[in-house]
């Protein structure tokens, strides 16, 4: 059965991808996933601290990094490698795997981006994916400013490198089709959907915060379902689904609402590399049983160009909500 499919014009074995995560900052354990037969490697991020952190070794820049820094009231202590040895272990990790390695650029400005996103590229990355991670909390910034930073950056990038790009985007947009719209005509290469927020939460006794790093599950699935079923009836663009991929039928979901890769990163912190060789054999084992290919079975559920569309997503929206049974209630005590 033939599960080739195309991904920021990457020829791949199947759509199983590695997302970005922890695995990746350890060669041993790319060489893992590597031999558990990931069709290519995000890897982890190289974040836009990092970038202002080397950066403040320049005399010319040390002033405008130092204040870009405490705009974000953040210390960058806390990330274990620096941009140079990012880059040091991406060539590393290219001279001992055959399979395509993604670099992630993580930000919100810019700065800097330019430079690195080319070193990137130098180092061997087949590919760049931007993620975009930023929480707004100024009431007087407007959605269509963050939406222009995001642009500024994709467009600074897109100029610097001749390596397809990816965008990584979170759902929070007030029209993520026209922001998608408007990135494929920048000239980005594909669309990764979607981030998760990692939020503190309160501890009640304390009143402090707490951070957890929080998983995702199959229930993640359906927001990126949805958003993937829309956008690959109206893009050309790759589109990557990440988040909620845990079991063989989310990624043959994934496929079938027109997802070209499916990105697996919490499942594999769940249970290791063998799980990837699990979801790739089961899925490949579904579509012998159903003789179809990952050409035909991708899309096959998208509304495609099915006329007034917005009247189906909307007659769905009714039909879920008219498909509670008031007599799936408990009986009174």
């Amino acid at each position: 059965m033939d599960l080739k499919t195309t991904y920021l014009g990457l020829t791949l074995p199947h759509p199983l991808v590695c997302g970005a995560s922890p695995l990746s900052a350890d060669l041993d354990m790319v060489l893992r996933l590597e031999d558990a037969g990931a069709a290519a490697i995000v890897m982890h991020s190289l974040f836009e601290e990092q970038i202002l952190k080397s950066a403040m070794r320049r005399p010319q820049l040390e002033r405008e990094s130092r204040a870009r820094m405490a705009d974000q009231n953040r210390s960058v202590d806390g990330y274990s490698a620096s941009a140079g040895e990012y880059l040091e272990h991406l060539v590393r990790v290219k001279s001992r795997v055959r399979i395509p390695i993604i670099a992630s650029l993580n930000g919100t400005t810019p700065e800097g981006w330019l430079q690195y996103a080319r070193a990137l590229e130098r180092a061997g990355a087949d590919a760049l994916e931007l993620n975009f991670y930023y929480v707004p909390i100024d009431p007087a910034e407007t959605g269509t400013a963050i939406e222009q930073r995001l642009l500024d950056v994709v467009a600074v990038v897109k100029e610097s490198v001749v390596v397809p790009v990816a965008v990584k985007l979170s759902p929070f947009y007030s029209s993520l089709p026209n922001l998608a719209a408007r990135l494929e005509r920048l000239g980005a290469d594909g669309l990764v959907l979607f981030n998760r927020f990692y939020q503190a939460d309160i501890d009640p006794e304390t009143g402090g915060s707490s951070l957890t790093v929080q998983l995702s599950d199959s229930s993640d699935l359906l927001l990126r379902l949805h958003a993937i079923a829309t956008l690959s009836a109206q893009l050309r663009i790759s589109l990557a689904l990440t988040g909620g991929v845990h079991e063989p039928v989310d990624v043959v979901k994934a496929v079938m609402a027109g997802a070209d890769v499916v990105q697996v990163t919490s499942t594999l912190l769940q249970h290791g590399p063998s799980r990837l060789t699990y979801l790739r054999t089961q899925f490949h084992e579904w579509c012998e049983r159903h003789q179809s290919s990952v050409a035909v079975l991708k899309g096959s559920a998208s509304p495609g160009a099915r006329a007034a569309s917005e009247r189906f997503q909307r007659g769905d929206y009714v039909s879920v909500l008219q498909s509670w049974n008031p007599d799936n209630l408990p009986p009174a005590d």
